[in-house]
């Protein structure tokens, strides 16, 4: 009798849980998906599909079953599923891309949240979104970015920022994997010599985010992702050259130091060493570049399951542009003009989750920024040294209350060779070190499931300035179905500014620097409303997103170009600055293959001093962008991408000065192929610059005299030699081919 009871016992448990259901994921093209990530809703049973998309989910009890599939770049699937006795079921599905990636996002609450949740609005780009226009560097990748744009400061070394909503570089915050990484002397040059291989996604977050990210997140930020190494393929590498003569090589090697540490290594390397004069100047029209980045991120798995990341990177370049017959032995001389800067910058940062019953994250950085420079006769060293840490603390109350209490530290090292780093006597140097403690503290209050209140305050103590307090409000509405999201926000920015390691203007020597008293920190405060509507019909996916911003600065600090066209002069404005403006993203996918991703912003950017109201230098009035693909059912692909700008006033060097005081409407258009041949294989090429649109050919003021010889230049002020007009780049139209392989 017992064995009989047993027999059946075993009859009965494995018809129970014998089942499996196995399959193959793909995209609408017929690529395999690796790392999809399967499971079943509401239970803890899950995998991921393989290299080759396979997946396999074994020993599965009878009954009904909600499938999840999800992957980054995706949008996610849900299907029903029944499961009867002794079944093995085979199910293939197929994944259809996302270009609104609604998917985990942290840099609007420094946690991890739903994009659809998250009540500040963080926009994200794949990697996929930046392979559409290949670029040597994440800085020329923004382009495509509606609000966002790369402004070039200098006409000779092309060096250049990230300007959100019309503010300059300097107020954008750039980080990597969370941590504060591109600031003060790399914001001029370190925003390049990022492997894109290993970029996963980057989230940009428009409006003050100080409450968080301390100074310098006035304007806005520019998060960096990078892979995680058990997520990312053996080994990638893309390579392309232009007709130019540019050639750039992205890889990307995941590797494996024991069982449990794994790592992810990067190399890019980008060289330009071909002198163009186009617009017959005698002047390179593209600074000439040697550069290399090594990346290395790598994860350690813990007993406790708890966090451990450790990544670094490091980067040398060596830059010049100037007269077309330079040479190296003129470097510093007055014989012939050129801007020559040899970089050498190291970064470290990561995150270590603390073995404690709660949730305590430790998340450290260190960067060191060396550079060896000149511009014509006037030389430039600079030493940076950044050290950052933050223990953050995460706790939620009774499903109501989500509390993050932070602590923070930093600590800058600042040392050159002109008299910002002088003492008082005007001999004695003295490097400047600045020590920023901080403390913020963040509840999001989940009033329903339909309402979410954000309330957050940040306390820093700077060594230099004083106390600086910054709050913030945010507020979350949506409909039951998500379909509609409301968000509004109202929060407060504040900045140090240190000149000579943000400005590029105050080091080429062209014009005379000046400081008109002691410059205080600015502060501003910035309202914005968010509207995000989605709507799924057969055969497509919409979303539309239209946001509305106001930003007001008090002692805000610009540089004053026109009140002596010989000099530069720095001072807090007597008076207000406002920018303020609205911005409207419209993303289509429909399920043929046809993808559409356009926008435009409207923006007012203006200056109160005495009474008198001007608009900023170097700011459009109007941008537009636009991505438009189809993928055809042969693996091949046409991406059209672009963007359009209204005219900037530029800075002149007086009345007299010819150029012209606006620049024209502008428009830079591309047009890309792209052939996948296998999974692994796939070959790009197209066109840049299809309008062949430059900016004038008299940019470069005098350029037939660099030095100003036998020129009085406080006479004759629009006789100085001066590269600071710029707006655009002067490459022209170029051809591009490239190839990328992926080893899963």
């Amino acid at each position: 009798m017992k064995i009989f009871i047993s027999i059946t016992f075993l009859l009965v448990f494995s018809t129970s849980f014998g089942q499996t259901i196995t399959g193959k994921i793909t995209s609408k093209n017929g690529d395999t998906l690796p790392y999809v990530n399967v499971y079943l809703k509401k239970t803890k049973i899950g995998t991921s599909t393989n290299e080759k998309g396979f997946y396999e989910l074994k020993n599965l009890s009878v009954g009904n079953y909600t499938m999840i599939l999800s992957s980054i770049g995706y949008k996610t699937k849900s299907i029903k599923i029944e499961i009867k006795t002794n079944e093995k079921k085979i199910k293939n599905f197929t994944l259809f891309e996302d270009n609104s990636l609604d998917e985990i996002v942290i840099s609007g609450t420094l946690r991890p949240i739903s994009k659809t949740a998250s009540p500040v609005s963080v926009e994200v780009y794949s990697n996929t979104f930046f392979k559409k226009n290949p670029t040597p560097s994440i800085f020329e990748s923004m382009q495509n970015v509606n609000g966002v744009r790369p402004q070039l400061n200098c006409n000779v070394c092309n060096t250049g920022d990230i300007h959100i909503n019309g503010l300059e570089g300097p107020y954008t915050f750039v980080l990597i994997d969370g941590m504060p990484i591109v600031s003060g002397l790399s914001t001029v040059y370190g925003l390049t010599g990022i492997p894109q291989a290993l970029i996963e996604r980057v989230e940009v977050v428009k409006g003050p985010a100080s409450t968080l990210y301390g100074s310098e997140a006035v304007g806005g930020i520019i998060n960096i992702i990078t892979k995680k190494p058990s997520n990312s393929p053996k080994l990638t590498t893309d390579t392309f050259a232009s007709s130019w003569g540019e050639v750039n090589t992205d890889i990307g090697l995941r590797y494996k130091l024991s069982k449990k540490t794994s790592g992810l290594l990067g190399v890019n390397y980008f060289n330009f060493q071909n002198r163009i004069d186009n617009n017959n100047d005698n002047f390179t029209d593209l600074t000439l570049q040697n550069r290399i980045s090594l990346f290395n991120k790598v994860n350690i798995e813990r007993k406790s399951n708890k966090v451990f990341t450790i990544a670094g990177r490091y980067v040398y370049e060596d830059r010049w542009g100037g007269e077309m017959d330079w040479k190296k032995k003129y470097r510093g001389t007055d014989t012939k003009y050129g801007e020559s800067i040899y970089t050498n910058r190291w970064e470290t940062f990561g995150t270590y989750q603390l073995p404690t019953t709660e949730n305590i994250n430790f998340q450290f950085s260190a960067n060191g920024h060396y550079q060896d420079s000149y511009y014509g006769i006037d030389a430039y060293d600079a030493e940076q040294l950044i050290a950052f840490g933050q223990f953050i603390y995460n706790k939620q109350i009774k499903q109501k209350h989500d509390l993050l209490l932070g602590v923070a530290y930093r600590y800058t090292f600042y040392d050159d060779n002109t008299f910002a780093t002088f003492e008082k006597d005007g001999i004695t140097n003295k490097a400047a070190i600045t020590h920023l403690p901080g403390i913020f503290l963040q509840d999001e209050i989940s009033l329903n499931k339909r309402n979410k209140l954000l309330l957050g305050a940040r306390w820093d103590y700077n060594s230099t300035h004083g106390s600086i307090f910054s709050p913030r409000i945010n507020y979350k509405w949506n409909s039951k179905d998500n379909s509609n999201i409301i968000r509004a926000s109202i929060g407060n920015g504040f900045r140090v500014a240190n000149v000579f390691t943000e400005d590029h203007a105050a080091l080429t020597g062209a014009r005379e620097v000046e400081f008109d008293g002691e410059l205080l920190p600015e502060t501003s405060w910035n309202a914005n409303l968010n509207y995000v509507k989605k709507i799924n019909t057969e055969n497509s996916f919409i979303t539309i997103d239209a946001s509305t911003f106001y930003t007001y600065f008090n002692n805000r600090i610009l540089p004053d170009y026109e009140t002596d066209s010989n000099k530069i002069i720095y001072a807090n404005l007597n008076g207000h600055s406002i920018s303020k403006g609205f911005s409207l993203n419209t993303d289509i996918i429909f399920t043929n293959g046809l993808a559409i991703n356009a926008g435009a912003t409207l923006m007012d950017v203006s200056v109160t001093e005495n009474n008198i109201k001007t608009r900023q230098l170097l700011t459009e009035s109007f941008s537009g962008v636009w991505s438009i693909s189809y993928k055809f059912n042969t693996n091949f692909t046409i991406d059209y991408t672009g963007n359009v700008y209204g005219p900037m006033r530029l800075p002149l060097l007086g009345e007299n000065d010819t150029r012209a005081e606006h620049s024209p409407w502008y428009s830079i258009q591309n047009i890309q192929f792209t052939k996948k041949f296998t999974n692994s294989w796939e070959v790009y090429g197209g066109i840049k610059n299809l309008l062949n649109f430059t900016p004038a050919a008299n940019s470069i003021n005098s350029a037939d005299n660099p030095f100003d010889t036998g020129v009085n230049t406080e006479q004759n002020p629009e006789l100085a030699f001066d590269p600071s007009y710029v707006y655009a780049s002067n490459q022209g139209i170029r051809a591009f081919a490239g190839i990328r392989y992926t080893l899963f």
